[in-house]
C-alpha cells in the first residue's frame, strides 16, 4: 500500500471564516481564496450555525470575541450537535492571554493569534485538512 498525496487546495476544500468585522473576514477570503479555497462567510455566532448546519464546511475559522455569541459557544453548540459531522474549527483570538484550556475545554483544534500570520495560517489548515486528501492505493505487483 502507498499513500498518494492529492493538493490540500483542492477546491472542495470549503472553509468558513466567522468574524464580525467585515475587514477581518474580507482579509482572510482574500488570502484563502488566493491559496484555492472556497471561502464563505459569516458575520456573527448564529449566522455561523445557521450556516454550518445547512452545508457543514470543511473547517470553521472562528473569531473568539464578538457580541451576542462569542467563539467558545459557537464551538460549543457544533461539538455537542450529533447531526453535524467531525468540522475541525480554529479559533483566531487577539487575546494577549488566551486560555487554551478555554478553547479545548469545548472542542477547539487549535488558536490563531491575531494579527495573523498568513503563513503561519495556511500551515495550519493545510495539515489539518491534509489527512482529507491522502488516498490508500493497494499496488499490485
Amino acid at each position: 500500500m502507498k499513500d498518494f498525496p492529492i493538493s490540500p487546495t483542492s477546491e472542495s476544500d470549503r472553509i468558513l471564516v466567522v468574524d464580525d468585522l467585515a475587514d477581518n473576514s474580507f482579509l482572510l477570503q482574500t488570502v484563502l481564496e488566493a491559496e484555492g479555497y472556497q471561502v464563505e462567510v459569516a458575520d456573527s455566532g448564529r449566522a455561523a450555525l445557521d450556516k454550518i448546519s445547512a452545508d457543514p464546511p470543511d473547517m470553521v475559522l472562528l473569531d473568539v470575541m464578538m457580541p451576542e455569541m462569542n467563539g467558545f459557544e459557537v464551538t460549543r453548540q457544533v461539538r455537542q450537535n450529533p447531526d453535524l459531522p467531525f468540522i475541525p474549527i480554529l479559533l483566531i483570538t487577539g487575546y494577549t492571554e488566551p486560555v487554551p484550556a478555554d478553547g479545548f475545554d469545548v472542542g477547539a483544534d487549535g488558536f490563531i493569534r491575531k494579527p495573523v500570520d498568513f503563513d503561519d495560517l495556511i500551515h495550519r489548515i493545510e495539515s489539518i485538512l491534509q489527512p482529507r486528501h491522502t488516498i490508500d492505493v493497494s499496488l499490485e505487483d
